[in-house]
């Protein structure tokens, strides 16, 4: 199965001197253009034996400071995350024939944010949250039903945040823009940081 790419282009002269600020044109395109879950993003990390796993989480959070997701601390991603704290999202925006990878240290934000984001999800989630044991082996889908329904009655409709669950933020060290293009002539532009400061160098690299 072959595609051809011929939606749009990306060049220097066009795009933003600052990763951040061309993710959010992008962004806002994808949002636009109504693609089905534009804030899905793959998050690849490495365990202590080096072996890389991916999974799809949601971005819930954008600034200078970096990109925020949240899940639980005690997954397969939060252990690989405490032995190795570096990692990399991609986005796949397949109907605007776009791809941005991001690279960079991860670090959990602070308890007060994710309380903040904990309350603001359905009462069904944050209920979720407590039953459901994470990235560990049931033996049937019983156990979680039932753990579910045991949070239910302890916690009502006002459950507090768990300590083992809330957000990540990856502070972006390297951003890789991708637009399709025609003969496989994709255009590719990376942004990678200036050692601590908060300025970019921008390259074309080969398709």
């Amino acid at each position: 199965m072959r595609k051809s790419y011929t939606l749009a282009e990306l060049d220097e002269e066009h795009s933003k001197d600052n990763p951040l600020e061309q993710f959010q044109l992008w962004f806002d395109e994808a949002l636009k253009s109504n693609v089905p879950e534009p804030t899905a993003m793959t998050l690849a990390t490495v365990d202590q034996h080096m072996k890389p796993s991916t999974r799809i989480v949601l971005l819930k959070g954008l600034g200078e400071e970096g990109l925020v997701w949240y899940t639980n601390y005690q997954s397969r991603k939060g252990l690989e995350l405490a032995g190795n704290p570096y990692a990399a999202l991609q986005f796949h925006w397949v109907e605007l024939e776009r791809v941005v990878r991001v690279e960079g240290l991860v670090e959990k934000i602070s308890a007060e944010e994710s309380d903040a984001y904990f309350k603001s999800r359905p009462i069904d989630s944050q209920l979720g949250a407590w039953a459901s044991p994470q990235s560990q082996v049931l033996s049937v889908r019983h156990e979680l039903e039932e753990a579910f329904t045991q949070v239910q009655h302890k916690f009502g409709q006002n459950p507090p945040r768990p300590a083992h669950w809330g957000g990540y933020r990856l502070i972006a060290q390297e951003w890789e823009f991708w637009q399709g293009r025609p003969s496989r002539l994709h255009d590719r532009l990376r942004y990678q940081r200036q050692g601590s400061t908060k300025t970019w160098r921008k390259d074309r690299l080969a398709p």
